[in-house]
């Protein structure tokens, strides 16, 4: 493959790529979804979520680890307490890193 052929491709793919976010950025003002879906629109974001953390919290090394001694579990559990007791993002990052930290420095 040529330096031109790369220009080209990439050129392409970037073509597409526009195209169709444009195609959707431009109809978004024109399509009228119902209520109902609108509001199961707001489950996405916790739903991706779940389902990125979960398994890296239970499965660490590809195998269920379900113990407090898994620091990425107790890690987790008390960032969500952080989070739900103190609803500041920084403080349960903190949190949730100095637990992780402290676990697997202490054991």
């Amino acid at each position: 493959m040529t330096g031109s052929d790369e220009v080209w491709l990439i050129a392409g793919m970037a073509a597409v790529t526009f195209g169709i976010r444009y195609l959707l950025f431009a109809l978004a003002e024109r399509i009228r979804l119902a209520p109902w879906i609108m509001e199961s629109l707001k489950f996405i974001p916790p739903a991706v979520l779940t389902a990125i953390t979960l398994p890296a919290v239970l499965l660490p090394k590809g195998e269920w680890f379900v113990s407090l001694a898994n620091p990425y579990l107790l890690a987790a559990l008390l960032t969500l307490a952080a989070g739900v007791l103190t609803r500041n993002l920084l403080a349960t990052i903190a949190i949730g890193l100095a637990a992780f930290f402290a676990h697997r420095l202490l054991f």
